[in-house]
């Protein structure tokens, strides 16, 4: 196994967070390794149009604005491997990143893995994802104005989704698996008493409809009491059931919350050991945008770049009140 120790810190994660970590790193010439994973570039490699991140009015596809990101990162050093993670030492110094052939050592780590949106795991909707396929209404709801659509979800995510689609398409349904909605008592009110929202409980997508030049035109959707399969008119799916941190190799190391996100410091991306810093998704179940993600990832880059600098102080805020500084 090869042991690589020539870079300060490992990015672990190739979307906006670790993309805009690494161009901060790179620019305070701490040359980073990022290691991009079965992903590179993240879930906005599966988005089409984006047009809700500053700085191109006309919108911009997905894979594009990440080709960009990860080039302004080289033009300063950065380094990219296409390397999945999959052991992670943080009990030693320096740290020890595996791969499937590699081992990197590393002073610090920044963890920007991301989290994965949950799916139906059937191969039409994986064949349509940024074809009509979405799981996120704040990103691509704009794009159905005027459309038919399907939420698929049960839980106070698919409740606030389906509300806001409303704003854009005509007709918003709500398929659920069983008989009885799992959104809080006020989330389901707001959705049932809402026109434009309809449901469908008991029930389950079972195929989508449509191609890549059509996009989604239907759904075929099975009720799990009686079997019974029909052909329903869409012209979108949006899933909404949920989302899973990619945090499995910082098990038992990091401090996770009761969902599986990393827990940072308050008003920091620092974690409960000196030298990991984590930024994006893995630390966010709440907004989950681009823009918001490479705002912690300037932040986890500013974090590590003081940790290193500074004789690796890592509680500087403790050294503002008086305490001693944890090393």
């Amino acid at each position: 196994m090869e042991v690589v120790k020539q870079y300060k810190v490992v990015i672990i994660g190739s979307g906006p967070a670790g993309c805009t970590a690494a161009l901060y790193l790179s620019r305070a010439n701490l040359v980073p390794v990022v290691l991009e994973g079965l992903q590179p570039g993240g879930q906005l490699t599966i988005t089409t149009d984006v047009e809700n991140y500053p700085g191109f009015p006309e919108g911009i596809q997905g894979p594009k604005l990440m080709d960009l990101m990860r080039k302004q990162a080289e033009r300063f050093g950065a380094v990219f491997a296409f390397e999945n993670v999959e052991k992670i030492d943080l009990l030693k110094r320096p740290f020890e990143i595996t791969t499937d052939g590699k081992v990197f050592e590393a002073e610090a780590l920044i963890a920007a893995s991301g989290a994965s949106a949950m799916q139906l795991g059937i191969e039409s909707e994986k064949a349509l994802q940024g074809f009509g396929v979405s799981y996120c209404a704040t990103c691509d709801g704009f794009f159905f104005k005027g459309k038919s659509i399907v939420v698929v979800g049960g839980g106070d995510s698919a409740m606030e989704e389906a509300t806001f689609l409303t704003k854009f398409a005509d007709k918003v349904t709500i398929i659920h698996r069983r008989s009885e909605l799992r959104a809080s008592k006020i989330m389901q009110e707001r959705a049932q008493s809402n026109p434009k929202i309809d449901f469908i409980l008991d029930s389950t997508v079972t195929e989508v409809l449509g191609s890549k030049e059509s996009g989604v035109t239907g759904l075929k959707v099975q009720n799990l009491k009686t079997g019974k399969i029909i052909d329903m008119t869409a012209q979108g799916l949006f899933v909404a059931i949920g989302h899973t941190p990619n945090t499995a190799p910082f098990k038992g190391q990091l401090t996770l919350d009761e969902k599986g996100y990393i827990v940072t410091q308050p008003n920091s991306t620092l974690t409960n050991i000196p030298g990991v810093f984590a930024c994006g998704d893995v630390v966010d179940h709440v907004y989950r945008q681009a823009i918001t993600a490479a705002g912690t990832g300037c932040m986890a880059a500013l974090d590590c770049e003081r940790w290193i600098t500074h004789e690796r102080i890592t509680e500087r805020w403790g050294l503002e009140t008086g305490e001693e500084a944890r090393v």
